[in-house]
């Protein structure tokens, strides 16, 4: 795995003190968004739609404390727009840190070099570098020539210098399994910390419609992706986030595991839906009708939702629930490659990953029958 052991400790306790206090719903990762301003147009996200009024404006460093610790979760996930941009974005991460906070700031990486004066290396801090696939790919889902080139060019750099990096990896319809496999291996080779991944999700405000993944395209291009999985890679996330992926167990969404904070409050019901937005953390936990969310729930707008941001808290949380859910983390994380049916069919970059394996999973995310390792 691609996260500290302090860090996973950190998590860890707090979550057995949830809960061992029988709090149900309680957050783990904050996803504070101090600006919707951005320095690119990508074709699968639509904060720059937003009037320029509104972006314009940002959160002060005090409105980002008073959220964190609201909130309470002991992870802060910093994302935009583009964070770099923020006037404060120092202050702000200092302020965090200092506050306990694990801090992940997210960024395109265009302005990595120029700003990594602004930082010292610290282990709460890690730099998550957007890129979405190898040169071509990236630059053609941003929608702009050489952001790859100078993505990696500012995680060469921090990695320089100390500092903690990952890199988070959104996929959409169309990725060629063989091609991700082989960014792996090249943005491993750059030194990260680990790889952050998640399937691209239905965004109302993205320019391009089509390009989100259905459940079961997403499930065949991550088990084509995963399976047979090399042992240089490290992912910086939840080992039952990642058999979730690829279909072999199912989670409820838990979308109060990721509260989102920004400019007009807390969103309601999470980073991608709209539905208004909350005055304090504890009005969207008691007050949002949660069962109107979830693939479960009939929601059409969640149908096949499979993001990090409501399915990931799930995975974390079956993993502290019981000794069944800890064992299959550590087994999912100490044998991943135990996932030998690579198909024939991702060669060819088409997506289709052949049958799943053989592992039966129930609704709450444990597995009928083990695993053979």
């Amino acid at each position: 795995m691609g996260v500290p052991v302090s860090q996973m400790w950190t998590v860890a306790t707090y979550a057995v003190r949830q809960r061992l206090a029988g709090r149900q719903r309680y957050p783990l990762v904050l996803m504070l968004e101090p600006l919707f301003r951005c320095n690119l147009a990508c074709a699968g996200c639509g904060k720059i739609e937003y009037p320029s009024q509104v972006l314009k404006r940002h959160l002060s460093p005090e409105e980002c404390f008073r959220a964190a610790e609201e909130c309470g979760a002991p992870v802060v996930s910093i994302p935009g727009g583009e964070p770099l941009l923020h006037p404060q974005i120092s202050e702000i991460v200092t302020g965090l840190i200092d506050r306990g906070k694990y801090v992940y700031l997210c960024t395109n990486g265009l302005l990595l070099r120029k700003k990594l004066g602004l930082f010292r290396p610290r282990r709460h801090l890690t730099f998550s570098v957007h890129l979405d696939g190898q040169r071509e790919q990236h630059d053609l889902s941003v929608c702009r020539e050489g952001v790859y080139d100078q993505a990696v060019e500012g995680i060469r750099e921090a990695i320089r210098r100390g500092f903690r990096v990952t890199a988070n990896t959104t996929l959409f319809d169309g990725a060629a399994p063989d091609r991700v496999r082989a960014f792996f291996d090249e943005v491993m080779g750059l030194g990260v910390e680990g790889i952050t991944i998640s399937p691209g999700y239905h965004y109302d405000k993205a320019p391009d419609q089509g390009r989100f993944l259905g459940k079961d395209a997403t499930r065949e291009l991550f088990r084509a992706i995963l399976s047979d999985r090399k042992s240089g890679w490290r992912f910086n996330q939840s080992p039952l986030f990642l058999e979730f992926l690829m279909g072999l167990r199912d989670y409820a969404c838990t979308p109060w595991g990721m509260p989102t904070y920004n400019l007009f409050g807390w969103q309601k019901p999470c980073y991608l839906l709209q539905d208004g937005y909350a005055k304090s953390f504890e009005e969207l936990v008691c007050e949002t009708d949660w069962r109107q969310y979830g693939t479960e729930s009939g929601n059409p707008k969640c149908a096949h939702c499979m993001v990090h941001s409501g399915y990931e808290a799930s995975a974390v949380r079956d993993t502290f629930g019981s000794l069944r859910g800890f064992r299959d983390t550590v087994r999912a994380a100490l044998f991943s490659r135990r996932y030998r049916n690579r198909p024939d069919a991702g060669s060819n970059g088409s997506g289709k990953a052949g049958n799943p394996p053989t592992t039966a999973v129930n609704t709450e995310g444990r597995s009928r029958d083990p695993v053979k390792v």
